[in-house]
C-alpha cells in the first residue's frame, strides 16, 4: 500500500512539471541578426579600360649564324681538337681526317704533272725540228720551182723535192697538234694536282667563323664519308627568335617593327626586339608564318631557349580588375562585390588575359560594380565592410 502511494505521488509531480514547462508560448517570426563588420577594406570600382590587344607568339631562340660542319672525304677521324662548349676563332683547326690516302693522291698527281710537262717539252722540241725541216723543204722547193721554169731539172727531181716539202709541212702540222695535246695534258694534270691540294685541305676541318661548339657528332677513330656531320658551330652574338604566327595575324607585323620578347629562362624583364624577316610563304599544314625577331646583345641568351613575342594588334574596350581581388576556391573563380549597403557578396566570374597586375573579366561583372581589392581572411559572404579611406 505504501509503495502505491509513492508511485502516485511521483506521477503527480511529473504531470505538474510538464504542465509548467509547456505553459510559455514562442511567438512565430524571424530574429534579426546584425552582420559582422570588417573594417579598413580596400574597395575599387570596375571601369571599362581601353587596353591594347596583344597576341603572344611562341618560338625558339636561334643563333645568328649556325654552321653544320661535315666531312668532304672518305677517311678515319684522326684528331678532334674541340668539344662542346669550346670557344673557337675563325681558321682554328677543329678536326683532322687521316691524310695518308690524300697525301698519296697528291704525290701521284704531282708525278703525273711532272711527266706531262716533260712530254710538253719533248713535243715543243719536235715541233722546232719540224719547223726547221719545213723551212728547208720550202727553200729547196722554191729553188727547184725556178729551175723548173728554165727546164733545168727533170720532172722526177722536182716531184721528189715537192713531195719532201709537203711531208715536212705535214710533219710540222702534226708536231703543232702534239704540242697542243701535251699542253692540254699539262693543264689536266695541274687540275688533278689542284684537286689533290683541295682534298688535302679538306682533310683539316677549320672554323669558318668565330663561335662556340654546340654539337659534336663524331669520335676519334670513326669512319666518315662525304656528308657525314662532324660538328655544329654557332656564333655567340646576334641571336634571334623564330616565332610561329598564324596566317590571320600576318597583316599586323612588318619588317623593323619593335616587339617585346620574353625569355622565361633568363628570369629577367622583357627584351626589346625588332622584326628582321617575315618568311613570305606559309606552312600549308599549320597555316602559319615564320617571323624572325632580332634580340639585343645579352650574355645570358643561348640558342634553343623558349621565348614569347608580344605582337600588338590594336586596342579594345575591356573590364579590368586587380589580380589581388580574385578569390579562387578549388576550380571556382570569384570576388567579393560590395552593394549599396556595403554588404559583401561572393560572385563567380570568368577571367581572361592578364595585363601586369590586372586581369580581364569576361563575365560576372559590369562597369560601375564595386569590389574588394584585397579580401582579408575574415571576410565572408554577407559581411558588412567599411571601405578604407
Amino acid at each position: 500500500m505504501m509503495q502505491n502511494r509513492c508511485l502516485l505521488l511521483l506521477f503527480i509531480l511529473v504531470v505538474l512539471f510538464v504542465s509548467f514547462a509547456c505553459s510559455d508560448k514562442i511567438e512565430p517570426g524571424t530574429t534579426t541578426e546584425s552582420p559582422p563588420v570588417v573594417k579598413d577594406v580596400p574597395v575599387a570600382t570596375v571601369q571599362m579600360t581601353d587596353q591594347p590587344i596583344i597576341y603572344e607568339a611562341v618560338g625558339t631562340v636561334r643563333a645568328g649564324i649556325r654552321s653544320n660542319l661535315a666531312s668532304k672525304l672518305l677517311g678515319t677521324v684522326e684528331v678532334i681538337h674541340v668539344r662542346e662548349g669550346d670557344l673557337v676563332k675563325q681558321g682554328d683547326t677543329l678536326v683532322l681526317i687521316d691524310q695518308r690516302q690524300v697525301n698519296a693522291g697528291h704525290r701521284r698527281a704531282e708525278a703525273s704533272l711532272s711527266e706531262t710537262r716533260k712530254g710538253l717539252t719533248a713535243a715543243i722540241a719536235n715541233r722546232a725540228a719540224a719547223q726547221a725541216t719545213e723551212r728547208l723543204g720550202l727553200a729547196t722547193y722554191e729553188r727547184y720551182l725556178n729551175l723548173k721554169k728554165d727546164d733545168s731539172v727533170s720532172m722526177q727531181e722536182f716531184d721528189e723535192v715537192e713531195a719532201r716539202y709537203r711531208q715536212a709541212k705535214a710533219a710540222l702540222g702534226w708536231s703543232d697538234a702534239m704540242v697542243e695535246a701535251a699542253a692540254a695534258r699539262v693543264k689536266q694534270a695541274e687540275a688533278v694536282v689542284a684537286t689533290a691540294l683541295v682534298n688535302k685541305k679538306d682533310a683539316s676541318i677549320t672554323a669558318p667563323h668565330d663561335g662556340i661548339i654546340t654539337g659534336k657528332m663524331i669520335d676519334k677513330g670513326d669512319l666518315v664519308k662525304p656528308g657525314t656531320p662532324l660538328l655544329t658551330l654557332e656564333t655567340t652574338h646576334g641571336f634571334c627568335v623564330d616565332v610561329v604566327l598564324p596566317e590571320i595575324y600576318i597583316d599586323y607585323v612588318q619588317p623593323r617593327q619593335k616587339v617585346s620578347v620574353k625569355v622565361p629562362a633568363l628570369k629577367t624583364g622583357p627584351l626589346d626586339g625588332n622584326i628582321c624577316t617575315i618568311v613570305p610563304s606559309a606552312d600549308p599544314r599549320s597555316r602559319s608564318f615564320i617571323v624572325k625577331i632580332n634580340l639585343p646583345i645579352d650574355e645570358k641568351v643561348r640558342s634553343g631557349l623558349f621565348a614569347r613575342a608580344e605582337i600588338p594588334m590594336g586596342h579594345s574596350k575591356m573590364l579590368l580588375i586587380a589580380k589581388k581581388g580574385v578569390v579562387r576556391r578549388g576550380q571556382l573563380t570569384g570576388l567579393y562585390l560590395v552593394d549599396s549597403e556595403n554588404i559583401a557578396h561572393f560572385r563567380l566570374i570568368r577571367t581572361g588575359k592578364t595585363f601586369g597586375d590586372s586581369v580581364e573579366v569576361l563575365s560576372g561583372l559590369k562597369q560601375g560594380d564595386r569590389y574588394v581589392i584585397e579580401p582579408p581572411l575574415i571576410l565572408e559572404d554577407g559581411a558588412r565592410v567599411e571601405a578604407r579611406p
